[in-house]
This record gives C-alpha cells, sequence and structure tokens, in this order.
C-alpha cells in the first residue's frame, strides 16, 4: 500500500454529514469533486456522484459519497435487519477513531445529531473507554481512548 487507508461511506445529507465529521470529529475537508456517471454507475453508486475526501487526524481518510439520485435510507426500504444495529451482520459494520481524550467528542456528539448506541455511553475495557454513537445518518461510529481510568459522566465502573 502507498497511502493511508479510506473509507467511503454513502450519504443523504452531505453538508451534514461534512459538519459532524469535520466539526464533532476533528476531520478536515481535503477536496470535493463531481464524478461522472461513467466511474459512479459501473462502481454501483448510481452514477454521478459528489465525492468529498475528509482527512482523519491520523492520517486515514473517509470519503463521503453523494449520489445525484438520494440513497433509500434502510426505513424507507422496509428492511428491519438494515434497521438493526450491525452486530454480526455482514459487510461495513462501524467506523473507528482513535483519540487521546473522547470527553470533549462525547459531550458535542448529541448537539450534533449523533445518539448513543451503548449504555452506559462510555464502556471501559481492557485499558481503554469506548462509546458507540450512530451519526446523524444512522451509521455506527466507534470511540476508543487509553483513558480508561477517567470517571467524566456517563461512564461505567
Amino acid at each position: 500500500m502507498t497511502l493511508p487507508f479510506e473509507v467511503g461511506v454513502v450519504v443523504r445529507d452531505l453538508e451534514l454529514m461534512e459538519r459532524f465529521y469535520c466539526d464533532v470529529l476533528g476531520c478536515c475537508a481535503e477536496r470535493r469533486s463531481r464524478i461522472p456517471e461513467s466511474i459512479g454507475g459501473p462502481a454501483g453508486l448510481g452514477g454521478e456522484l459528489v465525492v468529498v475526501w475528509l482527512r482523519v487526524p491520523s492520517g486515514g481518510c473517509v470519503k463521503l459519497i453523494l449520489p445525484r439520485s438520494a440513497p433509500v435510507s434502510a426505513q424507507a426500504a422496509g428492511s428491519a435487519a438494515a434497521c438493526a444495529l450491525p452486530v454480526g451482520r455482514p459487510g461495513l459494520s462501524y467506523l473507528t477513531f482513535h483519540l487521546d481524550d473522547m470527553d470533549s467528542v462525547v459531550a458535542a456528539l448529541p448537539a450534533a445529531g449523533a445518539r448513543p448506541l451503548s449504555d452506559p455511553v462510555v464502556v471501559r475495557t481492557r485499558g481503554r473507554r469506548i462509546s458507540f454513537w450512530a451519526d446523524p445518518e444512522g451509521n455506527a461510529v466507534e470511540l476508543v481512548d487509553p483513558r480508561a481510568d477517567s470517571s467524566g459522566p456517563g461512564h461505567s465502573n
């Protein structure tokens, strides 16, 4: 491999999702491009696309992908399995972000449209703290930090 890993996330609201990943999780928009149908169609992404490349502070990249025709939500598709938590389901399950200290991010997530997927919100395990959230469009996001000795709000003992 010659570059850090990239992951693509198909979105319904590009501006909302760009703000979420940049403002809350610290990603930085590097570029935005229109991708022609000649590439988006064969890739199975519905034809013409707009893609925003977000650099993750640690070096990876999240590509937000907006098809010309908005993707169908899992609820609209009527698939109960697609609406469930990703555990045990084949395919991409969640994005993991490693942080030095997740407290400020966890505090900002609800106002940014995210909802917690774990109870308690932050769990201590194996010398780390872990928290699972649904981003504003329902994609699962895992936060991990090495500070298992912290006792901030929402933490399990």
